[in-house]
């Protein structure tokens, strides 16, 4: 596993089903719902979904790419009912990370998901939007920050960044459900347990390099606009992880602990959604 940021998508490939509008959007950019393959910089395909926005007004020049938590996918219910939220403010491309759904290859846990997250916002820019905003949860919290460090001034980076219930730094094992994790990715009888029963693919090589840590990438961030985003009921990582991303992200981020909260997608209301793609809107410029 490698941390190295890559290129934007080299190409699309049709999907063997009927699903609707499967190419990528090639010359005038097209605002109709379409779905396809991206091929990532490594060559892994990954299933993306666009929905063009609120519907009976005028198109909107923003975008939000959403990037999922661990073992979710772009069918996920809470991953539809997401994408639904911000499809009020703008429009709106929905992917799986690799090994999770339909998308090929196995997770990496947060590693080479950058690249996956980097196919997804190229594909978005190509329908026109000027503006993107790129909102993970969990492991796609991290995801997004490491991204946005990396991927500055290119066709692929953001105008600005959601991150939500994201751990600050790797190997956290602090909590029951981190520990159970640990077990479900190190261990051959947890990646069983992640392909059955959870539908994620999940890689059995070590991260070498170890990737850029999430705090370390909201600090190089600038000066792109970051809002860390964290329940005080999270399971999975304490309120010093949020604290620290916003201490590192300095002057160019934001941070809001919510009361009563718990971890990621599942815990994030309507409200809390609406808030967010408000924010995204005054934020993305």
């Amino acid at each position: 596993m490698s941390n190295r940021p890559a290129g934007h998508v080299a190409r699309s490939t049709r999907r063997p089903d009927n699903r609707p509008h499967p190419e990528t959007p090639r010359g005038v950019p097209r605002r109709t719902p379409a779905r396809t393959f991206l091929r990532t910089a490594d060559g892994v395909r990954v299933d993306a979904v666009y929905e063009p926005g609120p519907a009976g007004r005028a198109p909107s020049d923003l975008v939000f790419v959403v990037a999922h938590g661990f073992t979710g996918d772009a069918d996920r219910p809470h991953v539809r009912r997401i994408a639904a939220a911000f499809a009020r403010h703008g429009g709106v491309v929905t992917f799986s990370f690799r090994g999770h759904g339909a998308s090929g290859g196995r997770s990496t846990v947060g590693d080479r998901e950058v690249l996956d997250l980097a196919a997804a916002v190229a594909w978005a820019r190509g329908f026109g939007h000027t503006r993107v905003v790129t909102v993970g949860f969990s492991m796609g919290g991290s995801v997004v920050l490491r991204h946005a460090a990396l991927y500055a001034d290119d066709e692929a980076g953001t105008d600005a960044v959601v991150s939500v219930s994201s751990p600050a730094r790797w190997y956290y094992r602090g909590t029951a459900p981190m520990r159970r994790l640990h077990w479900l990715v190190m261990r051959p009888a947890g990646r069983l347990v992640g392909r059955y029963g959870l539908r994620t693919r999940i890689h059995h090589r070590d991260w070498d390099p170890v990737p850029l840590s999430p705090v370390e990438a909201a600090g190089r961030i600038a000066p792109t606009p970051l809002l860390v985003v964290h329940g005080d009921r999270d399971g999975y990582f304490p309120l010093d992880h949020p604290r620290m991303l916003a201490e590192a992200a300095g002057d160019h981020g934001e941070l809001w602990l919510e009361p009563g909260m718990g971890h990621a997608e599942n815990a994030s209301d309507e409200a809390l959604l609406h808030r967010i793609g408000d924010w995204a809107v005054a934020a993305a410029g």
